[in-house]
């Protein structure tokens, strides 16, 4: 599936879609295992384009430091803005990022749309179970 301005989420697919993480333990955010208000939670995605410093095209960003994305990138979970708490290379990977994010505190219980967008370009929407 496709996201941030037509780049891939990366990860192990749920019935609804690509992956979505609890950054505590990087289970899949599923129905039996929904997300929480105010949780921080993880999307990996291709495609967010230079880091801050830059790596060469194709070559893996390094472990240490964590290499910033270096466009905008915001997440929207049902429309409303989520704090993005870091959006970086995934260490050993080319073009691969992990970011995250606070799921906003009066996000309702229910089904919620994530949607991430990088330089201002919108991806394909996923959903998530919210308790």
């Amino acid at each position: 599936m496709k996201s941030c301005g037509g780049d891939e989420i990366v990860g192990a697919s749920q019935s609804a879609g690509p992956a979505v993480t609890h950054s505590g333990d990087f289970g899949l955010v599923t129905a039996s295992k929904p997300a929480a208000a105010g949780e921080v939670l993880s999307i990996f995605a291709t495609g967010l384009g230079p880091t801050s410093p830059a790596v060469n095209p194709g070559q893996p960003f390094p472990s240490t430091p964590l290499l910033a994305a270096n466009s905008p990138v915001e997440v929207m979970v049902n429309g409303k803005s989520a704090e993005v708490l870091a959006a970086v290379g995934y260490p050993g990977s080319a073009d691969r990022y992990q970011v995250n994010f606070r799921v906003p505190p009066d996000t309702a219980q229910g089904v919620a749309t994530i949607q991430v967008s990088t330089a201002w370009i919108p991806g394909v929407p996923v959903s998530i179970a919210v308790q």
